[in-house]
């Protein structure tokens, strides 16, 4: 089973979760149904392939609750909700508790087919942003304590020369080191170093 086009699918109502299954498989995405929010949890992995379509009435865990749960626990898999008819408030206190989308019932087929095609798209994002950022950590992790001391300098904005005098050290030193950690961090510019330290150290 291919975990990038891969859509679960959490409705109490068989015959909804039946139908959107068929209509996912149909557009070739992978489905798996669940007939709770509490079964979807017990099967549940931090870093989750795919996103996730559920209901957000459901008995004993609501797709509201759901959400909140997995926002509690860091998982970030994109979440569309479906809402019935007059819902839209729930479905406006779902955007605020994190899902990406709200469906509302009936649904149009291209509707669904769109959303979650966004969904998984943002779902990519997320993993190459992860890949990135361990990627920038083991450049870090190259840097001497010199280095690092020098990188810090860069980030906060200061001159060579300021940099220089914080740690006793020539302008000409600084310079030496600047060069490396622009070497060892593959930065082809200031902006670009600045951007691998925002993404691993965000402000």
């Amino acid at each position: 089973m291919s975990n990038a086009k891969l859509v679960h699918v959490i409705d109490d109502d068989e015959a909804v979760r039946d139908s959107l299954s068929f209509l996912l498989r149909a557009a070739d995405f992978n489905v798996v149904a669940y007939q709770s929010a509490t079964q979807f949890l017990e099967s549940l992995k931090r870093d989750m392939d795919g996103c996730v379509i559920t209901d957000v009435r459901m008995p004993d865990m609501s797709g509201l609750d759901l959400l909140r749960s997995l926002r509690g626990s860091s998982c970030m898999i994109p979440v569309i909700v479906m809402t019935g008819h007059g819902d839209i408030q729930l479905a406006v206190e779902a955007m605020k508790a994190g899902a990406l989308d709200f469906l509302e019932k009936p649904f149009d087929d291209e509707r669904v087919l769109t959303a979650v095609q966004s969904a998984l798209e943002v779902r990519r994002a997320q993993e190459e942003r992860v890949g990135r950022r361990s990627e920038v950590e083991k450049r870090l992790e190259s840097l001497s304590q010199r280095e690092r001391q020098v990188l810090d300098g860069l980030v906060a904005g200061l001159p060579n020369k300021t940099i220089a005098h914080e740690l006793g050290i020539s302008p000409r030193t600084v310079e030496v080191y600047r060069a490396n950690v622009m070497t060892k961090m593959q930065a082809g510019s200031l902006s670009e170093l600045v951007r691998m330290v925002l993404l691993v150290r965000p402000t």
